[in-house]
């Protein structure tokens, strides 16, 4: 009888668990923010309710692109070849700025005006990334790690020189041909998160460490803003709501720490779970998640202003998410109907997710792995 040769790491093999849940709970926060856009709510202010519902969905981007990262180093402990995935990793990353800058550009507007707003948004930096990982993945895991450590902790004292590139650091527009690229997402400090990620890949079962990872960072996070010294372009002076406005765009590192901290807490705590639940399906497959929440929320948006504002219904059709005309006076929607309504989003998506997930373990197809 002809023996089964075992896999030669077990765990590059083994699903974690604890990522899809982890994954799973930022998509439900993105939707937050991305029904928030529809409802013409401010991203923060002085208001807590307000401030909360715009801080709590920051762990969105950090989470998403660190985890892409490492879910690239477990892809690449399955399939044992470093040309191979970096093979994945180009052609993926190259398919998602595509997406980003068509299809889901339509998405958010319901418009053709591309010439004047094309999107690059968190998907456009992950496929970045992926594209420069490529090149990485060829280093030592811990030298592809310190590279991302590095950037990270380095870049804003590095600013004033990394702000001379648009597409690297700078952000918003870009003349591109003539089209007005809007550059949210710049690829510096993004694609050293992803391969902080990456090599995170290398330790993230031993559950001690990344405990550990996630205490100092949070108390690091705690210590540099409270004292001024480094790490945010906007000094902290008093108040608490103040104290977590770290700025996003590009990402600072105390931005980074506040985010990526309690992620490495809630893995280490979840270590153990074995997974099963709704959060975990969501999890699963996250950028199938993503193509259809923007569309679906947009959709309930319209459907609602026909209801509340049939006046202001065009406003939807602008170029959201950055250069939305005012809020039309009376549009904008109370939080309870925000809330609401990311439930709704969530559940209605829930069912395809499963449907797909399922799909996926039991009859999985070569381009399955670029959705």
């Amino acid at each position: 009888m002809r023996r089964v040769r075992k896999p030669r790491n077990a765990f590059a093999v083994r699903r974690l668990p604890s990522l899809d849940i982890v994954r799973g709970a930022v998509m439900v926060l993105m939707a937050i923010d991305h029904v928030r856009v529809y409802a013409g709510v401010p991203a923060g202010g002085p208001e807590p309710a307000v401030f909360f519902t715009r801080w709590i969905t920051h762990f969105c981007a950090p989470v998403f692109v660190f985890l892409a990262g490492t879910s690239a180093f477990l892809y690449g402990r399955k399939i044992q070849s470093r040309a191979a995935l970096a093979k994945f990793l180009v052609t993926r990353g190259l398919w998602l700025v595509l997406l980003e800058l068509t299809v889901l550009r339509f998405g958010w507007t319901f418009n053709f005006d591309y010439a004047n707003f094309t999107f690059a948004g968190v998907i456009w930096v992950i496929g970045w990334s992926m594209v420069i990982l490529a090149g990485l993945v060829f280093l030592p895991t811990g030298v592809v790690g310190a590279i991302g450590v590095l950037v990270i902790f380095a870049h804003n004292a590095l600013a004033p020189v990394l702000r001379q590139s648009t597409i690297l650091y700078g952000g918003w527009e870009l003349p591109l041909g003539g089209i007005k690229l809007m550059v949210l997402y710049t690829i510096i400090p993004w694609f050293a998160v992803m391969a902080a990620g990456y090599a995170f890949g290398a330790i993230v079962h031993r559950r001690r460490l990344v405990l550990a990872m996630g205490i100092v960072a949070v108390a690091l996070f705690v210590i540099l803003r409270a004292s001024g010294v480094y790490g945010d372009p906007r000094p902290w002076e008093s108040g608490a709501l103040q104290f977590l406005n770290t700025a996003k765009y590009p990402a600072s590192l105390l931005f980074l720490l506040m985010t990526l901290g309690p992620m490495f807490i809630a893995l280490a705590l979840l270590h153990n779970v074995r997974g099963g639940g709704w959060l975990d399906v969501l999890g699963r497959v996250p950028f199938f998640y993503y193509v259809l929440h923007i569309p679906l929320i947009h959709i309930v948006a319209l459907l609602i202003s026909l209801v509340r504002t049939p006046q202001h219904t065009g406003w939807l059709f602008a170029n959201h998410p950055m250069l939305p005309p005012d809020v039309p006076p009376g549009y904008q929607w109370p939080l309870w109907l925000l809330y609401l309504v990311t439930v709704l989003v969530v559940v209605v998506l829930y069912f395809p997710c499963r449907w797909y997930a399922r799909v996926k373990t039991e009859r999985p197809r070569p381009w399955m792995k670029y959705l």
